[in-house]
């Protein structure tokens, strides 16, 4: 049996709540992604069998790094010709593409092909769908340009699994291991 897993930071209820607040902006199209849902993504590793996850595991609880302080910021959106998604910005010191850097090399030591991207740190809040009006997209990026959630402390990331549900409804996320930091 294989899992779809990645590494990501959990967001703290409150901040969850304020995010929340932003998403009954007025995106026709827009998927918005459901409180326990959101995260921010360290590393994706992709579907992996059982044997895999397990040393993927047992290289990311060999991780030390400390604890560190972010915040979400700004807004903006993915898809260069279509929008495909909308995302809160993530300020923080260089702690957090640390952390990321150590999930990617991680994933790298367990045997993951890992993906070629730039780490962008980044709330995803909705995925898009055809038809999305990109002047609806400029404009939820232009009312939340100035957003600051409240600064909270990372103290830990998780490994996730993806679960699909049926079609139409968000996949679920489950956390699979926890991994502190500090």
């Amino acid at each position: 049996m294989s899992l779809r897993v990645f590494a990501a930071l959990p967001i703290p209820d409150a901040v969850a709540d304020e995010a929340a607040e932003l998403m009954d902006e007025q995106v026709p199209f827009a998927n918005w992604r459901p409180l326990e849902n959101l995260h921010i993504t360290l590393a994706f590793y992709g579907d992996l069998p059982e044997p895999e996850i397990e040393e993927l595991d047992h290289e990311l609880a060999a991780i030390a790094c400390p604890r560190f302080e972010l915040r979400l910021a700004g807004a903006g959106h993915f898809g260069k010709k279509q929008p495909s998604a909308l995302w809160l910005g993530v300020e923080a010191g260089p702690e957090l593409a640390d952390l990321a850097r150590r999930c990617r090399k991680a994933g790298q030591r367990a045997g993951v092909e890992m993906e070629r991207r730039a780490f962008l740190p980044h709330l995803t809040v909705a995925y898009l769908s055809g038809g999305v009006d990109p002047v609806r997209v400029q404009r939820f990026e232009q009312r939340n340009a100035l957003f600051r959630s409240e600064h909270f402390i990372a103290d830990r990331f998780h490994l996730y699994a993806s679960h699909t549900r049926k079609p139409g409804a968000p996949n679920a996320y489950e956390a699979v291991a926890d991994y502190p930091l500090g």
